[in-house]
């Protein structure tokens, strides 16, 4: 598999085994990641940056800020960058700052900081990695939920033969690889999605709609296409690139083109998914020709919309899974709990558009999932592709899938 476009970061500490690193890095170029190194004082003991440098094409890292110039290494911004972290080889200290929350480099400043999963690959003697307090660590550190690698057994820098060798670059690189392979739970599932805001003229240049863009609902359509779902895409009006991304696609503008769209598949869908903002009112006409400005103020007379995802609810069969989304400014829960009920809902997702990084435009969002059983979920604010992969996964539970 390509590793294109993914972003990973790789520490590497100071062991014996860092040259090893120079392997690794060479194979996830090759593969075709966009690679960061951050290395620890000691490991620039046991292999150069240069070597580091030349590989990954980028600078390595190992401070806060350099010296010379006072460029400052951002690790908040570092951590947000990746998509996955490994650390190889890591050493007994490094593994024990880490299961620790110690903070005293770079690469452990970056490693609290990140969001995206982490892979750490030890490597030490064999004493040292069978010794108590490592284990312990190891322990520690797979429970906040790091992936461990297990040191695999073989001849030690030491001279002694036994379990403590880093795992080796090209089983490493197997590893990344399976990360990235998307599982196919969904394989065979038709999944509806709704997305966007929709529009509603009350003359040919002016409409009511909304700040909605759509991202949360394409992530959403991503993340179901990756594990196997044929997904379909009723979206409203936005700037998105929805065409040639394996989705069926019908764009629509109104509240009422939107219900059609959705009405005319619904009863083949598996999963549907209404993350559109959909216009709750619409003008109850449309003047003809603009309206120009005649005095102080303009009355618009306001008629209910169709309530898209509640009259879809009422034909939802016993094998059908709906999930809807709540965005409120005050009394979230009770909201979002009132609509679950209200619209037959299996999940209801709610955010907030009061808080920064949630909701409406924003690249990031932070929900609570509540399920008809009663199971509420809550998230960290994660960028929208993380969101849409943990509400993927509680579908998967919901519904028993492998």
């Amino acid at each position: 598999m390509s590793l294109q476009g993914k972003r990973i970061l790789v520490g590497v500490t100071g062991s014996i085994a860092a040259y090893k690193t120079a392997t690794l890095v060479r194979l996830l170029i090759k593969s075709g990641a966009d690679v960061q190194l951050i290395a620890t004082t000691s490991a620039l003991d046991f292999i150069t940056p240069l070597t580091l440098a030349t590989l990954s094409k980028r600078p390595v890292l190992s401070a806060f800020f350099e010296k010379s110039t006072g460029q400052w290494h951002n690790h908040v911004e570092l951590g947000l960058w990746a998509d996955l972290f490994i650390i190889a080889p890591l050493s007994a200290n490094t593994l024990a700052k880490f299961a620790q929350g110690a903070c005293d480099n770079l690469l452990t400043a970056t490693y609290l900081s990140c969001r995206c999963p982490v892979l750490l690959a030890p490597a030490m003697d064999l004493d040292m990695y069978q010794h108590p307090s490592v284990r312990t660590n190891l322990e520690k550190v797979a429970s906040y939920g790091n992936r461990v690698l297990d040191a695999e057994t073989g001849e030690l820098a030491s001279g002694l033969s036994g379990q403590g060798r880093m795992m080796e670059p090209d089983r490493i690189l197997e590893e990344v690889v399976h990360f990235f392979t998307p599982q196919q739970a969904f394989s065979g599932k038709k999944i509806l999605i709704t997305l966007g805001p929709t529009q509603e003229a009350f003359d040919p240049v002016r409409f009511l709609s909304n700040h909605s863009s759509g991202k949360m609902g394409f992530a959403l359509a991503q993340a179901f296409k990756a594990a196997g779902a044929e997904v379909h895409v009723v979206a409203g009006p936005v700037a998105l690139t929805l065409e040639n991304q394996g989705f069926q696609v019908d764009r629509v503008t109104t509240a009422a083109e939107m219900f059609s769209a959705a009405k005319a598949v619904h009863a083949q869908m598996d999963i549907v998914i209404f993350a559109a903002a959909v216009a709750d009112f619409r003008p109850e006409t449309a003047a003809p020709h603009k309206i120009k400005k005649q005095g102080e103020e303009l009355a618009l007379r306001l008629i209910p919309n169709i309530d898209l995802a509640y009259e879809l609810g009422k034909e939802k069969k016993g094998r059908q899974f709906h999930i809807g989304f709540a965005l409120e400014t005050e009394e979230g829960a009770a909201n979002a709990k009132a609509k679950l009920i209200r619209k037959n809902f299996d999940v209801v997702v709610l955010n907030s558009a009061k808080e920064v990084g949630e909701g409406f435009k924003y690249d990031t969002n932070k929900v609570h999932l509540f399920h008809k059983e009663g199971r509420v979920v809550e998230s960290a604010l994660l960028p929208k592709s993380q969101i849409a992969q943990l509400i993927l996964e509680e579908v998967k539970i919901s519904l028993g899938l492998s």
